[in-house]
């Protein structure tokens, strides 16, 4: 079973808390300009019998007027097809209502690969996709770090998911903080 999510980071830091002298509030100065987003989509992959895996995929943008803000169809599709290759395996995909996932050009492409097959989840559930977790870690080791250049920004959330790739007892608590009984057979 494979749960696939996605997210964004951009040079304006998630707010996180740290430590400062009593009395003064410790300031991170950042740029108010954005200059892009590294859009990321990651896959957490779970077979009972071996390892807990991480694949993702970052695409960059650069800032400016007509230019697309996150991932496409075709990105994701990619990110499935290297995933299946890596894995050797036929994926049951849960993933949510982005209108990408839910696009008639991903159901086509969907329905051209006999070896997947697509779940949605409920409406606003994030609490059901371990992949969520996964963003909030990320997110957390990046909080009051100001990132001056975007290619350092995108280095550094590669680095951070590059270390929970080979960290599956801690994805596997990313799995087992959604409660779902996937080590469960389903009755008929």
């Amino acid at each position: 079973m494979y749960f696939e999510d996605e997210a964004g980071f951009t040079r304006r830091p998630p707010r996180g808390r740290t430590w400062g002298q009593r009395g003064i509030t410790p300031v991170v100065t950042v740029s108010g300009r954005r200059l892009g987003r590294v859009p990321v989509a990651g896959l957490i992959a779970t077979r009972p019998g071996f390892r807990t895996w991480l694949c993702h995929r970052l695409h960059t943008h650069p800032a400016g007027k007509g230019t697309r803000r996150s991932m496409g169809e075709r990105d994701f599709i990619a990110l499935i097809d290297g995933t299946n290759q890596l894995l050797k395996a036929s994926i049951v995909m849960v993933w949510d209502r982005l209108n990408t996932h839910v696009s008639h050009k991903m159901r086509q492409l969907v329905a051209e690969r006999e070896w997947l097959t697509v779940f949605l989840l409920p409406v606003y559930s994030p609490d059901l996709n371990p992949v969520d977790w996964v963003w909030a870690h990320v997110k957390r080791s990046l909080s009051n770090l100001a990132v001056v250049g975007f290619e350092r920004l995108e280095a550094l959330v590669r680095n951070r998911l590059k270390l929970l790739q080979y960290r599956p007892d801690t994805l596997d608590g990313f799995i087992a903080g959604t409660c779902l009984p996937l080590d469960q057979p389903m009755s008929p």
